[in-house]
């Protein structure tokens, strides 16, 4: 069996699993309490408790996923993984910034759910593959060929940047004060002319249907969203997983969560998510 204190000591690995597989700090929030229920419930002895918790989440995540495919496809506009919010320099900030961005998760959103699971167990928590297959039902061979497969797909469509977080900080912090003082010309030095603007609206706050291109574009689609009226407006730094970005609130509510990446000292990519569903678990204190 499986006490609470070794559950609570494995919490956040199967949290981190649970979201890099779903995208959602709601959903993973939830696998985390099935499996506490599920694996409360055993009573034979354990000897492995995170191998098995995290075969368990693992699963559990695989079938979310599954039933969760029709529903994806129906979303309206570009989907973006819900953010995970913590101040600048938080000493308790999520586990690896590379293996949780924005950026790789929507990589990982164009792969199958068993590619997933099978990338996000080997990648990002270092399990060997004979122990992925025995979680996965699977033999050693085919997650090994499986985890090649899913290594080479992100490899080829993960983005590479240069820019180290202080760079980004000073870039993102730049970029919002032309932003705000309504400074086209800064904000077009700023950004790299093929920059992509991609937000997230869910149908439920306004948002670009498609991804915006081009630093000309992208400037007077930003200068339109933060000319829209607001009542009391406040924006602040905050890291999106792990990576510098920005929180407006809005009558003291979270109202948009923003992240960029840079490249060569210019932003080359830019997420917004303003889907309200995204951001219930965003505290309005940043």
């Amino acid at each position: 069996m499986i006490d609470a204190e070794t559950f609570e000591r494995h919490r956040r690995m199967l949290f981190g699993i649970a979201y890099r597989m779903l995208g959602s700090v709601a959903d993973a929030e939830d696998l985390v309490q099935d499996t506490w229920l599920r694996c409360s419930r055993v009573s034979a002895p354990v000897d492995n408790p995170g191998g098995y918790l995290a075969r368990t989440v693992a699963n559990l995540a695989i079938n979310r996923l599954t039933s969760a495919a029709a529903t994806r496809e129906r979303y309206v506009g570009p989907w973006l993984p819900e953010p995970l919010i913590t101040l600048p320099d938080a000493g308790e900030g999520v586990e690896s910034a590379e293996s949780v961005s924005l950026a790789l998760l929507v990589v990982l959103e164009s792969l199958s759910p068993l590619e997933r699971a099978v990338f996000v167990l080997r990648e990002a928590f270092g399990f060997p593959f004979g122990e992925i297959a025995g979680m996965l039902g699977r033999s050693e061979a085919s997650v090994r060929q499986v985890g090649h497969r899913a290594r080479e797909h992100v490899r080829a469509r993960r983005p590479r940047y240069d820019a180290p977080a202080e760079v980004l900080r000073r870039v993102t912090d730049r970029f919002l004060a032309a932003c705000l003082g309504g400074d086209l010309d800064r904000m077009l030095e700023l950004l790299a002319p093929g920059v992509t603007v991609w937000s997230d609206g869910g149908g439920r706050a306004k948002a670009a249907v498609h991804p915006q291109r081009g630093a000309d574009k992208v400037a007077r689609f930003l200068s339109a969203v933060l000319a829209r009226p607001m009542e009391d407006a406040r924006m602040r730094a905050v890291d999106v997983n792990g990576r510098p970005g920005l929180l407006l609130t809005v009558a003291g509510r979270p109202d948009t969560v923003a992240c960029a990446e840079v490249a060569d000292g210019l932003i080359t990519e830019i997420r917004i998510i303003r889907n309200p569903d995204k951001l219930r678990h965003v505290p309005s204190g940043g």
